[in-house]
């Protein structure tokens, strides 16, 4: 089957030239494997079912064969041989080349399994991988890239986006896997994100901890979470949703299934900016809820494409955690990092884009165009309150939204269509 290229690859192919190994992390499914794939020249997979376990079994008399191959080499989900990690560093140290190896991993390992890992510092890079992009799955023209916009050599004036509002609803609900995108049928593209709920709830975390886990309390912790995406309530308000749909379970089970999805990479939440414009009292500092795809809310909330389309406020949540979702492909690939603002007196900024460089974005999500004017005057308010503080100006103003054309206000914020966007 033809590979879509991918954003990361890029990424990928020039932390080779410079580190001695490239860690490629992120959730099942979102084409981790097979995007490293296309650099490595030779590779091994722990999870294959039938050679496994011989696997394992080497790796307990004489580990340094696993590495044996043409470079780079590619390990696949190295967490399941967990020392392996050590043998790596230790080879990439010894031998003090770049481009040795490619090591992917689906599951952050557990604090007890992380003891006996050495740091990778200086021998290892790190790189996130999330489901695709609209860009990269064909759906956005990428009219309009968050270079040239940083870069200042683009016009926000005329651009048109290819996807109408009941696009934009299937497009959420189908997520950006991979293995969802290259099917053709688009009622069977839907369903791969039940598939991937299903497999979540069912098999992946119980194997993940070797402990009999609950299904059902799995469903019911992402239900409650996929209705709180995008915004910044208590975690109590979360509690007490699963225990509406579940029943009585405790805080610490409820903390620990939330740490294994988190682990996972299902769970995919947006830290808080202080840009110190206002007391530290006043600024909102718990983290935006967010899943690393919006398919997975709507798969937990059992959602058609036309029954959100009908349901504007949930609609907007999820396409804000979708555009959460490619904004952070779009910043990681430039070398940036996204936050949110919000402070107690309702002031707030969906997404502020950081960059290696110093500059910065601030970024508000609308689904639909009533509600442009009130982004845009929040997002100057914003800007005024750090400029009235001596602090450094961001290096643009952008509303991201669902609608069609991109323009420019008078003053100067680009209204840009999610369908227009690139990296």
């Amino acid at each position: 089957m033809t590979y879509i290229k991918r954003i990361i690859d890029k990424t990928i192919a020039e932390k080779l030239q410079i580190m001695g190994c490239v860690v490629v992390r992120g959730p099942k499914w979102c084409g981790k494997t097979t995007t490293a794939e296309q650099i490595a020249k030779s590779s091994i997979e722990f999870q294959d079912p039938v050679e496994g376990e011989k696997y394992k079994e080497i790796a307990e008399n004489n580990i340094k064969l696993l590495l044996e191959g043409e470079k780079p080499r590619l390990i696949d989900e190295w967490q399941l041989i967990p020392n392996i990690w050590n043998a790596i560093r230790y080879d990439v140290d010894k031998k003090g080349e770049p481009g040795l190896y490619i090591i992917t991993g689906s599951v952050t390992p557990n604090d007890e399994d992380k003891k006996d890992l050495h740091s990778g510092t200086g021998r290892m890079s790190f790189v996130t991988m999330y489901p695709m992009s609209l860009y990269e799955s064909g759906d956005s023209n990428g009219s309009i890239s968050l270079k040239s916009i940083l870069d200042g050599d683009i016009e926000v004036n005329g651009q048109k986006s290819d996807i109408t509002y009941e696009r934009l609803a299937y497009l959420t609900c189908r997520g950006g896997w991979p293995s969802a995108v290259k099917i053709s049928d688009e009622n069977l593209a839907l369903k791969v994100a039940k598939e991937y709920l299903d497999a979540l709830c069912e098999s992946d975390i119980e194997n993940e901890e070797k402990k009999n886990i609950n299904p059902a309390l799995t469903r019911a912790i992402i239900r409650a979470y996929s209705r709180l995406v995008c915004t910044i309530e208590a975690d109590k308000t979360l509690y007490e949703d699963i225990r509406n749909i579940y029943g009585d379970v405790s805080d610490p089970t409820i903390m620990s299934y939330l740490n294994k999805l988190n682990r996972l990479y299902v769970t995919d939440e947006i830290e808080a900016w202080n840009p110190n414009i206002i007391s530290k009292t006043n600024v909102r500092t718990s983290p935006k809820k967010a899943l690393v795809d919006s398919s997975i809310a709507v798969a937990a909330l059992q959602c058609s494409p036309k029954e959100l389309a009908l349901d504007p406020i949930s609609f907007g949540l999820l396409f804000e955690n979708l555009a959460d979702r490619d904004l952070k492909i779009y910043a990681n690939s430039r070398g940036g990092f996204l936050r949110h603002y919000r402070d107690r007196y309702g002031l707030e900024c969906d997404q502020v884009i950081h960059f290696d460089n110093g500059e910065y974005g601030l970024i508000q999500t609308k689904l639909g165009t009533k509600k442009i004017k009130e982004a845009t005057n929040k997002l100057i308010e914003l800007r005024d309150k750090i400029k009235a503080n001596g602090r450094k100006e961001p290096k643009f103003l952008m509303v991201v939204t669902g609608s069609d054309i991109a323009y420019t206000t008078k003053e100067g914020v680009l209204i840009v269509p999610i369908g227009c966007l690139k990296d």
